[in-house]
């Protein structure tokens, strides 16, 4: 499989994964496999608004060729109101900030303006779905433009920057300590991320804000040796665990690959809803002319 498919089922699997224990306080549940049912009362396999919303970006980017953020933006609408990109044509689990985005959109808002700004709007609603830039050539103020289509504050645009930076660095065989180290720390709100090695469990937290999944999502990278035990620590982190999976997956997926002692489970992916179409989607999107 390609470092493509590789990540974006890697986002998808951690998603799932993560999906039954959304909400739940740290250390009371312990997941040790893909279970369903839980929060939102769904089967194994079931994947969130994250997955829909990278599944969205993936296609878009696929269909056009280049990064078009009206055409990002019309896909997240069809996504809201006519369930497309979900696993059971059912959308669940918007968030309040992309909610209001996408209202705005689809009232006639130009897509460049409806991201809220505030710092009360850096929940990682952005970050969660943003992993396919890593796959084109697209530079920071690309990545801040998409990122702002819902989230527009400083801090999740950065946050996202980053994260396609370690994204890209991974797909080239590089080591995360390393570039974490390296990774200029232009606000203040950033500068645990090169010592997030040493931070004890309890120093972690998993919410909804984006400096917290970032971390988080990392946090489970560094002290794993697998895609399985990354998913699981970051899911047994509580919280925001579908999200804290998901972006956490992503990057797992490229370290790792699908199959094998340490990738994706395969078990895993057949439990997936609509697999067979996100590979057919990843596929396209190899063959776009976005790809190097």
């Amino acid at each position: 499989m390609t470092k493509i498919y590789d990540g974006i089922m890697g986002v998808v699997v951690g998603d799932a994964v993560g999906v039954p224990f959304e909400f739940q306080a740290r250390d009371r549940f312990h997941v040790t496999d893909m279970n369903g049912y839980g929060t939102f009362d769904l089967p194994p396999g079931t994947w969130s608004d994250d997955s829909s919303m990278t599944l969205a970006t993936v296609d878009s980017l696929a269909r056009k060729g280049k990064v078009d953020i009206h055409d990002i933006m019309q896909n997240f609408s069809l996504w809201f109101s006519d369930n497309y990109f979900t696993p059971y044509d059912n959308t669940f689990d918007v968030g309040r900030t992309t909610y209001y985005a996408i209202q705005r959109f689809m009232q006639g808002t130009p897509p460049e303006l409806c991201g809220g700004a505030a710092n009360w709007n850096n929940g990682n609603g952005s970050l969660m779905r943003i992993l396919p830039l890593a796959f084109t050539d697209c530079d920071d103020e690309t990545i801040d433009a998409v990122s702002s289509l819902t989230h527009a504050h400083e801090i999740s645009k950065m946050a996202c920057c980053i994260y396609i930076k370690i994204a890209r660095h991974l797909m080239q065989g590089g080591d995360l300590k390393e570039v974490l180290k390296n990774i200029p720390v232009e606000r203040i709100e950033f500068e645990r991320l090169p010592l997030l090695e040493t931070l004890p469990r309890e120093r972690i937290e998993s919410s909804g804000y984006v400096l917290d999944t970032l971390e988080a999502a990392l946090w489970s990278l560094l002290h794993s040796n697998s895609y399985r035990e990354c998913i699981l620590l970051a899911v047994n982190l509580g919280g925001d665990t579908d999200t804290v999976a998901a972006v956490a997956g992503g990057l797992a997926g490229i370290m790792y690959g699908t199959g094998g002692e340490k990738g994706i489970p395969e078990e895993w992916i057949d439990q997936i809803a609509k697999k067979e179409w996100i590979g057919e989607l990843c596929s396209e999107f190899e063959n776009s002319c976005l790809m190097s």
